[in-house]
């Protein structure tokens, strides 16, 4: 059997552990969130945390340590806000509702909902909009020809890859060049063999387990290579994302 990837090994255990095979994290609608207790006790959380809450009915926890709550304020993270002669940075850990929580502080009416936040009459903090630069990832050195012939033939019975086959796909499915909108679009397309629907039908020759025999494919399966995938994320990192227009930019993950 060939190696396998390190790659591709850690995206398995990762949508194989963190979730049920092929599901995303699921949103219960709550999380716990743990703060310094200078910021818990200027009044900004009491006036911050409703707000959002109203916006999506979700429960916010506060915990009194670090380490028992699914999100913080402190030191590590994104850098959010800053005033107190300091900046607050958000982590929000794997809760897919602390990530949307983290979103909606850098959104446009998070910071004005920060900056709106007032002690006697005068502004307390100000939002960071300035978004630290992410590590960059490893270069792709898949084949972006090779790779847009596999995503016709394997993927392109479902997905509008490109003009090629525009009017022969399903049009419930977004075309690769919507999902290239997606700020994690390159980690989705790694790990697509883990995420609804496609598990119930694709193997890579490989890395993926052989389907159980009671549970056979629905539908023809997709079969593939570790050489194929490379190909098609190089191919896709070619793709223009599709301009989604005002206000809407770009898709939520």
């Amino acid at each position: 059997m060939p190696a396998i990837p390190k790659r591709a090994l850690f995206a398995l255990a990762l949508g194989l552990c963190s979730t049920p095979a092929g599901a995303e994290p699921q949103s219960d609608k709550r999380f716990s969130l743990a703060a310094p207790e200078k910021l818990q006790g200027s009044g900004f959380l009491d006036y911050l945390l409703p707000r959002f809450s109203l916006k999506t009915r979700m429960a916010i926890e506060m915990q009194t340590t670090q380490s028992a709550a699914d999100a913080r304020f402190g030191d590590a993270g994104v850098a959010v806000f800053e005033g107190d002669g300091r900046v607050w940075h958000f982590d929000p850990g794997p809760d897919p509702d602390a990530q949307r929580f983290g979103e909606w502080l850098r959104s446009d009416i998070g910071r004005r909902t920060i900056e709106a936040f007032s002690a006697d009459g005068a502004p307390v903090f100000s939002a960071v909009t300035q978004r630290p630069l992410a590590a960059p990832k490893a270069a792709l050195d898949g084949d972006a020809a090779r790779g847009e012939r596999a995503s016709l033939a394997l993927c392109g019975r479902c997905h509008v890859i490109g003009e090629a086959n525009r009017m022969n796909s399903i049009g419930s499915t977004p075309s690769f060049a919507v999902l290239r909108t997606l700020r994690n679009w390159r980690t989705r397309f790694e790990t697509f063999y883990v995420q609804n629907p496609h598990p119930a039908f694709t193997q890579i020759a490989g890395l993926t387990a052989p389907f159980d025999p009671s549970r056979p494919s629905p539908i023809r399966a997709l079969e593939m290579s570790l050489s194929d995938l490379d190909d098609i994320l190089a191919f896709v990192q070619s793709v223009p994302p599709a301009d989604l227009g005002r206000p809407v930019q770009a898709m939520r993950e």
